[in-house]
């Protein structure tokens, strides 16, 4: 039986050169802890990490044999904001939607009921293909919900 490799451990922001292995994958993929997964030339692979992480592009698994699988983001199906950005910014993180900030545009998952919202407050909603890598917010890399508010009551 032929034994696939582990990756334990991520280099962030890879400086490795050379890296011939590549693993593309969607916001909701890049957030993992014990899984099976395929590089883009098909190579299997297990990750077994300590804890669940969050993986950005340009982030790299460092598999059992030495090896380095760079992650790549994938494309995706998300919603452009345009509009008055710093109001528009506030009420989307005021729902706890990941958001990527770019200086002339916002980008959320295509989320039909956050849309109809940002359009009453004026801002132009479009749909766009594009590699989804969110702000992390204080609370965590490249993820805004594993966090505490202190106190019980949380309604918006």
């Amino acid at each position: 039986m032929l034994e696939i490799p582990v990756a334990q451990t991520v280099d962030r922001q890879c400086k490795h050169g050379g890296l011939a292995l590549t693993c593309t994958l969607d916001y909701a993929a890049r957030f993992l802890r014990r899984k099976r997964l395929l590089t883009d030339c098909g190579l299997a692979f297990l990750v077994d990490l300590p804890q669940t992480t969050s993986l950005d592009g340009g982030d790299a698994l460092v598999l059992s044999d030495g090896r380095h699988v760079a992650i790549l983001a994938a494309n995706e199906d998300l919603l452009e904001v345009c509009g008055n950005l710093p109001r528009l910014a506030w009420h989307i993180g005021n729902r706890h939607t990941p958001c990527q900030v770019e200086s002339d545009r916002l980008l959320i998952q295509h989320d039909p009921v956050i849309a109809h919202m940002l359009e009453h407050l004026g801002a132009t909603v479009r749909p766009t293909r594009a590699a989804f890598t969110p702000e992390g917010g204080a609370y965590g890399h490249g993820r805004t919900h594993a966090h505490e508010h202190g106190h019980t009551a949380h309604a918006h």
